[in-house]
């Protein structure tokens, strides 16, 4: 764990609930072979560091890393998501006929969506799928893609860290607790917006959620 000076006056109480929040976004999905996997493009170049990994030890033959630009992600990959997950790929190893790009995604549901049409269009024939994310958006992402893809067996994966790993490689524990904070209020909002399916929510996950709210970590939440 970070050292409480470190923590930007995030508390223990505080640090415990974003660890609860943490584990609940993750699947904790066993890794196994699929027809095809996307990446989902964000701010996170460990989704791409993930996605070779996973695709070294054979689990895909074809992945498609999907994303644009939002505004967070502008000034780190300015040729967009999408695009710069494939040179860190291609960096390390992932042969170009392996990979395909779609560059217009700016959410997780076009995440899925455009990605499925370009595996299409690319003659892949799709029955089961790898989702590579962020760690703390495995959940979302799971949801999302059996509301947009219903007809297709997903599994989830993410770089093998743990929350503590994770705010070292962000920088910014502040940052990260409210994105976890955000995702949250995703999951639970997002299925009566139609996007994705509902998830259970057990009630210490909730009050966690609640305190961590009403704590101020509220950066990422939706906007009206």
């Amino acid at each position: 764990m970070p050292d409480r000076e470190q923590r930007r006056g995030i508390s223990d109480a505080q640090w415990n609930d974003a660890k609860l929040i943490w584990n609940y976004h993750q699947m904790r999905h066993v890794p196994r072979p699929c027809s095809a996997a996307i990446g989902l493009g964000s701010h996170d170049l460990g989704v791409a560091t993930a996605a070779v990994d996973l695709y070294r030890a054979g689990l895909f033959p074809m992945i498609v890393f999907s994303g644009g630009n939002s505004p967070t992600t502008a000034a780190r990959f300015p040729r967009g998501e999408a695009v710069h997950y494939r040179e860190h790929a291609l960096d390390l190893g992932v042969p170009a006929d392996a990979i395909l790009v779609e560059p217009a995604a700016g959410n997780t549901g076009q995440n899925v969506t455009f990605s499925r049409e370009v595996l299409r269009e690319a003659g892949v024939a799709v029955d089961s799928l790898l989702l590579i994310s962020k760690p703390y958006m495995e959940r979302r992402a799971y949801a999302t893609c059996r509301k947009v893809w219903p007809d297709v067996d997903v599994v989830c994966a993410s770089e093998p860290l743990e929350l503590d790993d994770y705010v070292k490689a962000i920088g910014d524990e502040k940052l990260v607790v409210d994105m976890l904070v955000g995702d949250l209020q995703r999951v639970i909002e997002y299925p009566k917006l139609g996007y994705s399916i509902e998830q259970e929510v057990p009630g210490d996950v909730h009050a966690a959620y609640a305190r961590l709210l009403h704590a101020g970590f509220d950066s990422r939440l939706l906007t009206p």
